[in-house]
């Protein structure tokens, strides 16, 4: 009978015991392995994240058309007025070419100081880089520079691709550079991608800089 009795006590603790202890440690473990799980889970990219694709803004305008012909007969789009901003002329930019070409505005004389024109061998595109004087120009003093693109200012376009057609165009007076690459074809985000608008002319169109006396890298 105590025997009996010492054995009951004893198994009472061993079931105190077990009660005291978590409900079910698989159900921790599981919990932990859903966790690692999902934090390891890649992310999905989904199209409406996707960067929008550019589009006119306006119908197409002489004000706002650029072109490139030969090294003495282009265009670019730059500020109207006085001290104004890149930036700011992405609503307003207005077109100005080489003098003789065809454009309301000229060029001022010596503005621009090295150019080179280069094509893509399958067509697909048209570039003009260089270099220039901004001093020549009334630029806002320090002005980083800033992108002209299908989408503004409204109405732009290049003749080379005509209306809709994708052009990009980056103008830094700091660093005393131009570029303009013109795309044969809409939406052309390979050749002319309009996402590098604040990576400098030698990422966004990569092409010549340098000239003979001068350099604008």
């Amino acid at each position: 009978m105590f025997l009996s009795f010492n054995l009951f006590i004893a198994l009472a603790h061993v079931m105190l015991a077990v009660a005291r202890q978590p409900a079910s440690r698989y159900q921790d473990l599981t919990g932990q392995h859903d966790t690692c799980r999902l934090a390891s889970t890649p992310v999905q990219h989904h199209r409406e994240n996707a960067e929008p694709t550019p589009q006119p803004t306006g119908p197409s305008s002489t004000s706002t058309t650029v072109h490139i012909t030969s090294l003495n007969d282009f265009a670019l789009l730059l500020p109207p007025r006085d001290g104004e901003l890149i930036s700011d002329a992405e609503s307003d930019g207005t077109a100005y070419c080489t003098d003789g070409s065809g454009c309301q505005n000229s060029f001022p004389a010596g503005f621009i100081t090295g150019a080179n024109i280069s094509r893509a061998s399958d067509g697909s595109y048209i570039q003009i880089t260089g270099c220039m004087d901004p001093s020549k120009f009334h630029f806002a003093q320090g002005d980083d520079g800033g992108q002209m693109d299908v989408r503004f200012p409204n109405g732009a376009q290049c003749t080379y691709g005509g209306y809709g057609a994708s052009f990009i165009e980056q103008v830094e007076p700091s660093a005393n550079r131009f570029c303009l690459r013109c795309c044969a074809s809409p939406n052309d985000q390979v050749n002319c991608n309009s996402h590098n608008d604040k990576a400098g002319c030698p990422i966004a169109v990569p092409g010549t800089y340098e000239f003979p006396g001068v350099s604008c890298l």
